[in-house]
Protein backbone atom coordinates (compact mmCIF):
# COMPACT_ATOMS: atom_id res chain seq x y z
CA UNK A 1 0.00 0.00 0.00
CA UNK A 2 0.99 3.33 -1.04
CA UNK A 3 0.01 6.71 -0.14
CA UNK A 4 -1.88 7.03 -3.65
CA UNK A 5 -3.82 3.84 -2.38
CA UNK A 6 -4.51 5.78 1.09
CA UNK A 7 -5.95 9.02 -0.93
CA UNK A 8 -7.99 6.82 -3.15
CA UNK A 9 -9.19 4.56 -0.63
CA UNK A 10 -10.01 7.02 2.14
CA UNK A 11 -10.69 6.74 5.46
CA UNK A 12 -11.15 3.08 5.17
CA UNK A 13 -8.27 2.63 3.83
CA UNK A 14 -6.50 5.02 6.31
CA UNK A 15 -8.07 2.57 9.30
CA UNK A 16 -6.82 -0.68 7.77
CA UNK A 17 -3.49 0.97 6.84
CA UNK A 18 -2.96 1.98 10.98
CA UNK A 19 -4.25 -1.41 11.96
CA UNK A 20 -1.61 -3.13 9.63
CA UNK A 21 0.71 -0.77 11.21
CA UNK A 22 -0.11 -1.54 14.73
CA UNK A 23 0.33 -5.25 14.11
CA UNK A 24 2.99 -5.20 11.64
CA UNK A 25 5.28 -2.25 12.84
CA UNK A 26 8.20 -3.75 11.28
CA UNK A 27 6.87 -5.03 8.29
CA UNK A 28 9.00 -3.94 5.12
CA UNK A 29 6.22 -2.92 3.59
CA UNK A 30 4.65 -0.67 6.84
CA UNK A 31 8.46 0.86 6.80
CA UNK A 32 7.84 1.66 3.22
CA UNK A 33 4.97 3.24 3.56
CA UNK A 34 6.11 5.64 6.95
CA UNK A 35 9.16 6.66 4.69
CA UNK A 36 6.93 7.87 2.21
CA UNK A 37 4.79 9.47 4.29
CA UNK A 38 7.92 11.04 6.38
CA UNK A 39 8.94 12.84 3.03
CA UNK A 40 5.75 14.04 2.09
CA UNK A 41 4.11 16.04 5.04
CA UNK A 42 1.03 18.75 4.59
CA UNK A 43 -0.74 18.93 7.39
CA UNK A 44 -0.10 21.38 10.31
CA UNK A 45 0.12 19.29 13.20
CA UNK A 46 -1.98 20.71 16.60
CA UNK A 47 -1.30 18.92 19.95
CA UNK A 48 -3.50 19.69 22.93
CA UNK A 49 -2.74 19.16 25.94
CA UNK A 50 -4.27 20.09 29.93
CA UNK A 51 -5.91 18.52 32.91
CA UNK A 52 -8.34 15.84 32.40
CA UNK A 53 -12.11 17.69 32.88
CA UNK A 54 -10.94 20.95 31.76
CA UNK A 55 -12.92 20.61 28.17
CA UNK A 56 -10.33 19.29 25.64
CA UNK A 57 -12.33 16.90 24.09
CA UNK A 58 -15.25 19.58 23.21
CA UNK A 59 -12.82 21.98 22.28
CA UNK A 60 -11.84 20.22 19.46
CA UNK A 61 -15.42 18.87 18.17
CA UNK A 62 -15.39 22.65 17.94
CA UNK A 63 -11.85 23.02 16.42
CA UNK A 64 -12.83 20.29 13.43
CA UNK A 65 -15.92 22.26 13.15
CA UNK A 66 -14.23 25.73 12.53
CA UNK A 67 -11.45 23.71 10.21
CA UNK A 68 -13.93 22.22 7.96
CA UNK A 69 -16.32 25.14 7.47
CA UNK A 70 -13.29 26.43 5.86
CA UNK A 71 -12.97 23.75 3.75
CA UNK A 72 -9.96 21.94 5.59
CA UNK A 73 -9.78 18.22 6.09
CA UNK A 74 -8.86 17.48 9.72
CA UNK A 75 -7.48 14.16 11.17
CA UNK A 76 -7.64 13.56 14.88
CA UNK A 77 -5.99 11.29 17.41
CA UNK A 78 -7.88 10.69 20.66
CA UNK A 79 -5.32 8.92 23.32
CA UNK A 80 -8.34 8.09 25.82
CA UNK A 81 -7.25 5.94 29.32
CA UNK A 82 -6.88 2.10 29.02
CA UNK A 83 -9.46 -0.50 29.73
CA UNK A 84 -7.41 -2.18 33.16
CA UNK A 85 -9.42 -5.74 31.72
CA UNK A 86 -8.72 -5.30 27.67
CA UNK A 87 -5.88 -2.55 27.31
CA UNK A 88 -8.29 -0.92 25.11
CA UNK A 89 -9.33 2.90 24.93
CA UNK A 90 -12.50 3.33 26.82
CA UNK A 91 -13.49 6.02 24.33
CA UNK A 92 -14.43 8.53 26.20
CA UNK A 93 -13.26 11.47 23.77
CA UNK A 94 -15.52 10.00 20.72
CA UNK A 95 -18.82 10.32 22.54
CA UNK A 96 -18.84 14.13 22.78
CA UNK A 97 -17.74 14.86 18.99
CA UNK A 98 -20.27 15.23 16.56
CA UNK A 99 -18.75 14.59 13.75
CA UNK A 100 -20.37 13.34 10.15
CA UNK A 101 -19.33 9.81 9.73
CA UNK A 102 -19.72 10.35 6.24
CA UNK A 103 -17.79 12.94 6.00
CA UNK A 104 -14.45 12.00 3.95
CA UNK A 105 -12.88 14.87 5.35
CA UNK A 106 -12.51 14.24 8.88
CA UNK A 107 -10.89 10.81 10.05
CA UNK A 108 -11.27 10.40 14.12
CA UNK A 109 -8.74 7.79 15.57
CA UNK A 110 -8.98 6.62 19.10
CA UNK A 111 -5.48 5.48 20.82
CA UNK A 112 -5.04 3.17 24.56
CA UNK A 113 -2.23 5.20 26.71
CA UNK A 114 -2.01 1.71 28.38
CA UNK A 115 1.11 2.24 30.49
CA UNK A 116 3.00 5.22 29.07
CA UNK A 117 2.87 7.83 30.91
CA UNK A 118 3.86 10.54 28.30
CA UNK A 119 0.28 11.08 27.71
CA UNK A 120 0.77 9.76 23.87
CA UNK A 121 0.09 6.04 22.68
CA UNK A 122 2.58 4.29 21.12
CA UNK A 123 1.29 4.61 17.92
CA UNK A 124 0.91 8.21 18.21
CA UNK A 125 3.97 9.27 15.71
CA UNK A 126 3.54 6.92 13.49
CA UNK A 127 0.15 7.42 13.20
CA UNK A 128 0.55 11.18 12.85
CA UNK A 129 3.12 11.33 9.81
CA UNK A 130 1.08 8.92 8.25
CA UNK A 131 -1.96 11.51 8.87
CA UNK A 132 0.38 14.49 8.31
CA UNK A 133 1.00 13.38 4.56
CA UNK A 134 -3.08 12.97 3.93
CA UNK A 135 -4.40 15.83 5.66
CA UNK A 136 -4.77 19.99 6.49
CA UNK A 137 -4.75 19.73 9.83
CA UNK A 138 -3.76 16.41 12.94
CA UNK A 139 -5.23 16.91 16.09
CA UNK A 140 -3.84 15.58 19.09
CA UNK A 141 -5.30 15.29 22.30
CA UNK A 142 -3.55 14.05 24.81
CA UNK A 143 -4.76 11.69 27.68
CA UNK A 144 -4.55 14.38 30.19
CA UNK A 145 -1.35 16.20 31.53
CA UNK A 146 -0.37 15.81 35.38
CA UNK A 147 3.31 16.87 35.76
CA UNK A 148 5.27 14.06 33.43
CA UNK A 149 2.88 14.25 30.60
CA UNK A 150 4.29 16.85 28.14
CA UNK A 151 5.14 14.06 25.40
CA UNK A 152 3.03 15.82 23.13
CA UNK A 153 5.80 18.81 22.62
CA UNK A 154 7.92 15.89 20.72
CA UNK A 155 5.25 15.24 17.95
CA UNK A 156 3.26 18.81 17.58
CA UNK A 157 4.07 21.72 15.38
CA UNK A 158 1.84 24.02 17.60
CA UNK A 159 1.03 23.09 21.33
CA UNK A 160 -1.94 24.33 22.58
CA UNK A 161 -2.46 23.97 26.63
CA UNK A 162 -5.90 24.36 27.93
CA UNK A 163 -6.95 25.76 31.51
CA UNK A 164 -10.49 25.57 33.13
CA UNK A 165 -10.88 28.78 35.49
CA UNK A 166 -11.82 28.50 38.80
CA UNK A 167 -9.55 24.86 38.95
CA UNK A 168 -6.46 26.10 40.11
CA UNK A 169 -5.15 24.84 36.43
CA UNK A 170 -3.52 27.96 36.41
CA UNK A 171 -1.21 27.36 39.38
CA UNK A 172 -0.87 24.03 37.73
CA UNK A 173 0.55 25.31 34.53
CA UNK A 174 3.41 27.47 36.33
CA UNK A 175 5.10 24.22 36.78
CA UNK A 176 7.86 24.86 34.67
CA UNK A 177 7.68 21.60 32.47
CA UNK A 178 4.59 22.53 32.02
CA UNK A 179 4.99 26.32 31.22
CA UNK A 180 7.62 25.31 28.94
CA UNK A 181 5.57 23.95 26.10
CA UNK A 182 2.64 25.46 25.29
CA UNK A 183 2.96 27.70 21.85
CA UNK A 184 -1.10 28.93 22.83
CA UNK A 185 -2.84 28.76 26.17
CA UNK A 186 -6.52 28.59 25.92
CA UNK A 187 -8.64 29.68 28.95
CA UNK A 188 -11.66 27.01 28.23
CA UNK A 189 -15.05 27.57 29.64
CA UNK A 190 -14.52 31.47 29.30
CA UNK A 191 -18.87 31.83 29.84
CA UNK A 192 -17.65 31.36 33.47
CA UNK A 193 -16.14 35.33 32.71
CA UNK A 194 -14.81 36.61 35.87
CA UNK A 195 -13.15 33.32 36.50
CA UNK A 196 -11.97 32.88 33.08
CA UNK A 197 -10.69 36.15 33.17
CA UNK A 198 -8.65 35.91 36.62
CA UNK A 199 -7.31 32.09 35.18
CA UNK A 200 -6.00 34.24 32.02
CA UNK A 201 -4.46 37.06 34.19
CA UNK A 202 -2.57 33.94 36.65
CA UNK A 203 -1.62 32.39 33.33
CA UNK A 204 -0.28 35.91 31.91
CA UNK A 205 1.61 36.23 35.24
CA UNK A 206 3.49 32.71 35.18
CA UNK A 207 4.54 33.39 31.60
CA UNK A 208 5.98 36.40 32.71
CA UNK A 209 7.66 35.05 35.76
CA UNK A 210 8.63 31.93 33.43
CA UNK A 211 11.00 34.26 31.18
CA UNK A 212 10.38 32.33 28.34
CA UNK A 213 7.84 33.84 26.60
CA UNK A 214 8.94 35.79 23.42
CA UNK A 215 12.47 34.35 23.89
CA UNK A 216 12.53 32.73 20.37
CA UNK A 217 10.46 35.35 19.12
CA UNK A 218 7.14 33.86 19.39
CA UNK A 219 5.25 35.78 22.05
CA UNK A 220 2.62 33.20 23.76
CA UNK A 221 -1.05 34.30 23.17
CA UNK A 222 -3.69 33.82 26.08
CA UNK A 223 -7.07 33.41 24.56
CA UNK A 224 -10.53 32.51 26.06
CA UNK A 225 -13.07 30.49 24.33
CA UNK A 226 -16.40 28.79 25.28
CA UNK A 227 -16.55 26.06 22.81
CA UNK A 228 -20.75 26.13 23.61
CA UNK A 229 -21.51 29.52 22.59
CA UNK A 230 -18.14 29.25 20.00
CA UNK A 231 -16.87 32.41 21.62
CA UNK A 232 -12.97 33.04 20.65
CA UNK A 233 -12.78 30.01 18.19
CA UNK A 234 -12.50 32.17 14.99
CA UNK A 235 -9.05 34.02 17.28
CA UNK A 236 -7.74 30.27 18.46
CA UNK A 237 -7.80 28.83 14.50
CA UNK A 238 -6.22 32.47 13.43
CA UNK A 239 -3.28 31.87 16.58
CA UNK A 240 -2.82 28.60 15.26
CA UNK A 241 -2.35 29.63 11.57
CA UNK A 242 -0.08 32.26 12.57
CA UNK A 243 2.05 29.80 14.82
CA UNK A 244 2.59 27.85 11.22
CA UNK A 245 3.24 30.99 9.50
CA UNK A 246 5.38 32.23 12.26
CA UNK A 247 7.73 28.45 12.17
CA UNK A 248 7.96 28.44 8.41
CA UNK A 249 8.87 32.20 8.15
CA UNK A 250 11.45 31.76 10.36
CA UNK A 251 12.61 28.41 8.96
CA UNK A 252 12.01 26.57 12.36
CA UNK A 253 9.15 24.17 11.40
CA UNK A 254 11.69 21.66 9.27
CA UNK A 255 14.40 21.93 11.86
CA UNK A 256 11.90 21.29 14.82
CA UNK A 257 10.29 18.28 12.46
CA UNK A 258 13.95 16.92 12.09
CA UNK A 259 14.54 17.49 15.82
CA UNK A 260 11.27 15.57 16.82
CA UNK A 261 11.55 12.57 14.73
CA UNK A 262 15.82 12.11 16.09
CA UNK A 263 14.06 12.30 19.61
CA UNK A 264 11.51 9.41 18.42
CA UNK A 265 14.20 7.59 17.12
CA UNK A 266 16.15 7.20 20.52
CA UNK A 267 13.26 6.63 22.01
CA UNK A 268 11.65 3.68 20.28
CA UNK A 269 15.07 2.01 20.40
CA UNK A 270 15.28 2.51 23.97
CA UNK A 271 11.77 1.33 24.18
CA UNK A 272 12.43 -2.25 22.75
CA UNK A 273 16.65 -2.72 23.96
CA UNK A 274 16.61 -0.80 26.80
CA UNK A 275 19.89 1.17 27.84
CA UNK A 276 22.45 -1.12 26.99
CA UNK A 277 20.61 -1.45 23.53
CA UNK A 278 21.21 2.64 23.36
CA UNK A 279 24.67 1.78 23.91
CA UNK A 280 25.70 -1.15 21.31
CA UNK A 281 23.41 0.80 18.65
CA UNK A 282 26.26 3.46 18.80
CA UNK A 283 25.71 6.88 16.67
CA UNK A 284 21.37 7.28 16.77
CA UNK A 285 21.86 11.02 15.14
CA UNK A 286 19.72 11.08 12.48
CA UNK A 287 21.26 13.25 9.18
CA UNK A 288 18.56 16.24 7.86
CA UNK A 289 16.25 14.55 5.18
CA UNK A 290 16.51 10.89 6.44
CA UNK A 291 13.49 8.84 7.64
CA UNK A 292 13.36 8.17 11.47
CA UNK A 293 11.67 4.70 10.09
CA UNK A 294 13.95 2.80 7.70
CA UNK A 295 16.51 3.80 10.12
CA UNK A 296 15.31 2.05 13.45
CA UNK A 297 14.47 -0.95 10.62
CA UNK A 298 17.97 -1.35 10.07
CA UNK A 299 19.22 -0.99 13.64
CA UNK A 300 16.43 -3.25 14.95
CA UNK A 301 18.11 -6.09 12.58
CA UNK A 302 21.42 -4.99 13.82
CA UNK A 303 20.90 -5.01 17.21
CA UNK A 304 18.21 -8.65 16.77
CA UNK A 305 21.15 -10.19 14.91
CA UNK A 306 24.19 -9.48 17.26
Amino acid sequence: MDLDTLKAGGKAALARALAEIERHPDAPETVALLDQAYQAPTAHVVGMTGPPGVGKSTLMNALIGGWRKSGRRVACIAVDPSSRRSGGALLGDRTRLSTDPEDQGIFVRSMAARDRLGGLAGLTVSAMVLMRALYDIVLIETVGVGQSETDVAGVADTVLFCVQPGSGDSLQFMKAGIAEIPHVVVVTKADMEQAAQRARSDVLGALSLGGADGADGWTVPVLMVSSLRQDGLDQLIAAIDDHRAFLEGSGRLVDARHGQAALWLCEAVRERWGREGIRRAGDLSLPPGESPFSRLATVNTRLGCA
